[in-house]
């Protein structure tokens, strides 16, 4: 495991910086780095040039020199020439809060979508970032095409920023037909009249624990299970999986989608804006947080200021507190946390458990069924599809076979209310 040095900047006495560090620790953790030490320095206002003062600088420089690390990590985000300045000051190499999730999200992307977006946010990144890295004059080169150096006098720079920008022509061209492919299967579960329901939160909740709960009680096939660790954006990929409770109660479509964190870069929020998606496409929401965390207050309130900005913040939600026997002490029923209304479900839980899990699938049921109309149908024979469809999203069950056809009870949704209103009786 590779040793760095932790930094960070306070304004004015500000709070939270301990918060922050603490976090921005469990990120380099995650990023295989193990941080030595941890310098952090209170200013009126950020240095224009180098976020922190000389003194501290020198301060940092004298402890790289001493013990070998040739790595710092800022807590805070960086400007270009702040990277570039600081670099040069510490004579190491220096990372920003940003670039280590980057890392984290480059080190873990499995699927090739995953792979694709973390490449696009990563370049989106270095863009800017180029100023600086490379002060030589280029040599005039014989080659041809888009990576030809251009003549004498064109730097190293203007070389990568083509490479950078054709690159990234490249992957939107790439991800615009991955995001087709991923329309094309939301359609077909859309279609397929499945309640949808989307585990958000803040990452290392338990989104997937409870996901591979599930699936363990009540998937189709209890071997496809999610991967699943006690770290920081362990999962990336969005992953949809069929839940069915039991013959009598209907199944539904459970997705597992990426964490949420405070300060998540910006690149990444928009690279991953159509796996992000899948909640906003979601019947409901499970909010998860990690209830025995002291900050699961504040972690709630990035996940649905999160959720506000891609469009999913009307979805109907249930609060799920998770990692409850964590706790020294049983957590009051009545959670209240900024952003919930009065009217909010919630459940306290831990995913460890098989009881929590078969308290938690009730109560998806419950809201599941709370805007369904409780029917009976007559079916003609010619209407075979209509039967297969109530069997399979509807919880259907046959009352009897009769001369004009089959008589079915079932639970539908509004809009297969309407959809199928001729045949109601």
């Amino acid at each position: 495991m590779r040793q760095c040095v932790l930094a960070g900047l306070s304004i004015s006495g500000g709070e939270g910086l301990e918060k922050a560090l603490s976090e921005t620790r469990a990120l380099c953790e995650a990023a295989d780095l193990a941080v030595a030490e941890t310098f952090t320095q209170n200013l009126p206002k950020p240095v224009t040039g180098t976020l922190i003062g000389t003194g501290k600088i020198g301060e940092i420089h004298a402890y790289l020199q001493m013990t070998g690390i040739d790595l710092v990590v800022f807590d805070n985000a960086l400007t270009p020439v702040q990277l570039r300045n600081l670099a040069a000051s510490l004579e190491a190499e220096v990372l920003d809060r940003t670039a280590v999730i980057l890392q984290i999200f480059a080190d873990r992307a499995r699927t090739r979508e995953a792979a694709l977006q973390v490449e696009s946010a990563r370049l989106s990144y270095l863009l800017p970032r180029l100023v600086g890295m490379h002060s030589d004059l280029g040599r005039q080169g014989g080659a041809s095409g888009a990576m030809s150096n251009k003549g004498l006098g064109e730097k190293k720079i203007d070389l990568d920023r083509r490479h950078i920008e054709r690159r990234m022509a490249e992957l939107r061209k790439e991800l615009e037909e991955v995001d087709r492919e991923r329309a094309t299967q939301r359609n077909r579960r859309l279609r397929s009249g499945l309640a949808r329901v989307a585990l958000v939160g803040y990452t290392n909740a338990g989104k997937s624990t409870i996901m591979n709960g599930m699936l363990r009680l009540y998937g189709e096939d209890p071997e496809r299970i999610v991967f699943e660790k006690d770290m920081l954006f362990a999962t990336l990929d969005t992953t949809v999986r069929r839940i069915v409770p039991d013959e009598n109660r209907r199944p539904f479509l459970l997705s597992d989608t990426v964490g949420f964190i405070d300060r998540l870069p910006a690149t990444l929020v928009k690279a991953f804006r159509s796996t992000l998606e899948e909640s906003v496409y979601a019947d409901l929401l499970l909010l998860v947080s990690d209830v025995s965390d002291p900050d699961y207050r504040e972690h709630l309130k990035t996940t649905l200021d999160t959720l506000s900005e891609i469009g999913a913040g009307q979805i109907p939600r249930l609060f799920v507190f998770n990692k409850a026997d964590r706790l020294d002490a049983p957590v009051s029923s009545g959670i209240s946390v900024e952003g919930m209304s009065s009217g909010d479900r919630r459940i306290t839980m831990s995913a460890r458990f098989d009881q929590d899990i078969v308290r938690l699938t009730s109560r998806i049921e419950e809201m599941l069924g709370a805007d369904r109309i409780d029917a009976e149908l007559l079916l003609p024979y010619s209407a075979g599809h209509v039967l297969n469809y109530l069997m399979e999203s509807a919880g259907a069950s046959v009352e009897e076979y009769t001369e004009d056809g089959t008589r079915v009870r079932a639970s539908l949704t509004r809009e297969d209310a309407e959809r199928f209103g001729k045949y109601r009786v």
